[in-house]
């Protein structure tokens, strides 16, 4: 493996061709605009093809070719790359930082509140926690380790499972009293549905109609919803008593276990879903990922006991 030959001009086109200006590329590369364009005509010369023109009309501009601009992604891309590879070698000095990105209801109901005990086992690591409801690019980004929900397959890493997820209603201890208490899946029929659809383009996702079904409910009656993209947010109206949803074990196992969320009858629902803490090959044996991702299941295994 070597790097590309004529890589400077190769990001002077770059530059020259976002700018459209080579005084403009040449300020962002603290070079002077001779030089940039010295750089991009060898290339063409060693190319055999031209890369930009002037504009005819108008002010004067540099006009990318055709086949400059079809090179300019994958130019943007390899530039990203390498400068994530730089960030990597910085941290290497470092490596006692972890950056890890996962779900912000992941992070509210089950990672953060547990931290504390990681921090004391490894007090010498400092962790960067990075919520989002977006898959990163590991690629681009300078994240260490990811924690995602589903088949464990994202191409380009791998993944380890440590824990899974059962299904059931979940409710405010307030809806067994009242003029409509929960006492059977019938019940339902006088209350709210909450749809958490965070996870909706996934099949295997459990849902109130899967649930319905299995309950021997008319599968049909559990369209009525309220609809909501966000576990957490799902569950906080849960708690203030405006409905029932279904819960996931890891997402409410501690609202349970002090009282605010109650699961008035089953049945429960399993998944072949699960979480895994995902990273890149490179980096399966570093030590403080490894040492990241056996926490995570010890954590997993004491929750499931």
């Amino acid at each position: 493996m070597r790097s590309p030959d004529h890589l400077n001009a190769l990001r002077a086109v770059e530059a020259a061709a976002r700018h459209q200006s080579f005084a403009l590329a040449a300020q962002e590369l603290n070079v002077t605009p001779a030089a940039i364009g010295q750089l991009v005509r060898r290339l063409e010369e060693a190319l055999g093809i031209e890369l930009f023109h002037r504009a005819q009309s108008g002010p004067a501009r540099l006009i990318a070719t055709e086949a400059a601009r079809a090179a300019i992604p994958e130019l943007q891309e390899g530039f990203a790359r390498l400068a994530a590879a730089m960030d990597r070698l910085r941290s290497a000095r470092k490596r006692r930082s972890l950056v890890v990105t996962v779900s912000s209801a992941f992070a509210d109901k089950w990672l953060l509140p547990r931290l504390d005990r990681f921090r004391r086992r490894h007090p010498d690591c400092e962790l960067q926690i990075d919520t989002s409801t977006a898959l990163v690019d590991f690629a681009t980004r300078s994240v260490d380790v990811g924690i995602r929900y589903g088949t464990g397959v994202w191409p380009g890493l791998v993944a380890f499972p440590f824990a899974r997820d059962a299904f059931f209603p979940v409710c405010s201890p307030a809806l067994m009293e009242g003029a409509y208490p929960l006492k059977t899946p019938g019940d339902l029929r006088q209350h709210q549905l909450i749809h958490d659809t965070s996870m909706a383009h996934t099949a295997a996702f459990p849902t109130w109609r899967d649930w319905f079904q299995a309950a021997g409910l008319e599968a049909s009656e559990s369209d009525r919803a309220l609809r909501i993209n966000d576990s957490a947010a799902a569950y906080r109206m849960v708690i203030a008593g405006n409905g029932v949803a279904m819960g996931r074990t890891t997402l409410v196992e501690d609202d349970m276990r002090e009282g605010r969320l109650i699961s008035p009858f089953g049945p429960v629902l399993e998944c072949s879903l699960a979480y895994h803490v995902v990273c890149r090959p490179s980096d399966v044996e570093d030590p403080t990922i490894s040492a990241f991702r056996g926490w995570l299941a010890e954590e997993a295994a004491q929750a499931a006991r």
